[in-house]
């Protein structure tokens, strides 16, 4: 495998934990404005040395660029989208803590988030890696009896993990590692869906287990290869499925909660091209939520692989 082709997962974490320690302890001792002042040479050193993240912003911002006005594209450098990233990255750690708090976020289309409260049965919603999903605790806080599972890949984020069980506030969240899905998983979600929970689960990241189940869909301009497995899973549970934006606004957090299908049905003959249509349409809104927010997009690995 050549290295443009490398898996998301085969990505190492290495030095990742220790730049989260020393950003916290940065923030503990100076505060925000302080942090802000320090991060500068944290990110230069992760900017100058981590080659492979810094060659997938660029090429993200290349594609980006086209897309927007030229007021926006002005400050698109890859290192304000890595200065953007060690301040979410704080950030991942201080929503756990309760340091960001309800009256921190911004909850956008409040008739989607009432259905939910309403709503006796839970579903699944899909996340991305814009922004900063780890605000989700924050929505649980918002709705009291709401219970979350995200299912993720913890092989590759078990020290973030371990860190954040540390100092989590107490969310009802579980963590479920989804390397792959299997039937007895499948029982278990569904059981889950039935007590009204939420399973979480992102749909930008192809599996780990290789390119089935994938969909190459147009994406800024260039297709690009997308998991399929969220509205297979949505399909499978027979529940409402939703997509899920938490995005960074001047000095607040704005969470999008879009109602993407109540019922996900897709028919033998026309299985495949049903599928693939349901995710060019999170591709679109996903194209829609990085042009609000063009900095916050954390995937520093090479997205769209050697497409043309």
């Amino acid at each position: 495998m050549v290295e443009s082709e490398r898996h998301w997962s085969k990505v190492g974490e290495a030095g990742t934990i220790l730049g989260m320690k020393l950003l916290l302890l940065i923030y503990r001792l100076l505060g925000r404005k302080g942090f802000k002042l320090l991060l500068l040479p944290v990110m230069s050193y992760y900017y100058f040395f981590k080659k492979e993240a810094r060659e997938a912003s660029k090429q993200y911002l290349d594609q980006l660029r086209p897309f927007l006005a030229n007021e926006k594209s002005g400050s698109l450098s890859s290192f304000n989208h890595f200065l953007m990233f060690g301040e979410v990255l704080l950030d991942k750690i201080l929503v756990w803590m309760g340091d960001i708090r309800r009256e921190d976020v911004v909850f956008e289309m409040p008739t989607v988030l009432e259905k939910i409260d309403n709503s006796h049965k839970g579903g699944v919603i899909i996340v991305s890696h814009l922004g900063n999903t780890e605000v989700c605790s924050a929505l649980a806080h918002q709705i009291p009896d709401i219970r979350l599972t995200l299912l993720m890949y913890t092989e590759h984020a078990q020290k973030f993990n371990a860190m954040i069980k540390k100092v989590s506030s107490g969310a009802q969240i579980e963590i479920l590692q989804v390397t792959d899905i299997s039937p007895a998983t499948a029982m278990v979600l569904s059981e889950r869906i039935e007590a009204g929970e939420y399973i979480v689960i992102a749909g930008d990241r192809t599996p780990v287990t290789g390119l089935e189940r994938v969909s190459k869909v147009r994406f800024l301009g260039k297709k690009a290869p997308l998991p399929q497995g969220a509205f297979i899973l949505g399909s499978l549970l027979k529940c409402p499925v939703y997509l899920m934006f938490c995005l960074k606004e001047q000095a607040q957090y704005h969470i999008y909660v879009e109602l993407f299908s109540p019922l996900l049905k897709f028919h033998r003959k026309e299985r495949e091209v049903e599928i693939n249509s349901c995710v060019q349409r999170y591709a679109d809104r996903l194209e829609y939520y990085c042009l609000k927010a063009p900095l916050q997009w954390f995937n520093f690995f090479p997205f769209w692989g050697d497409e043309p």
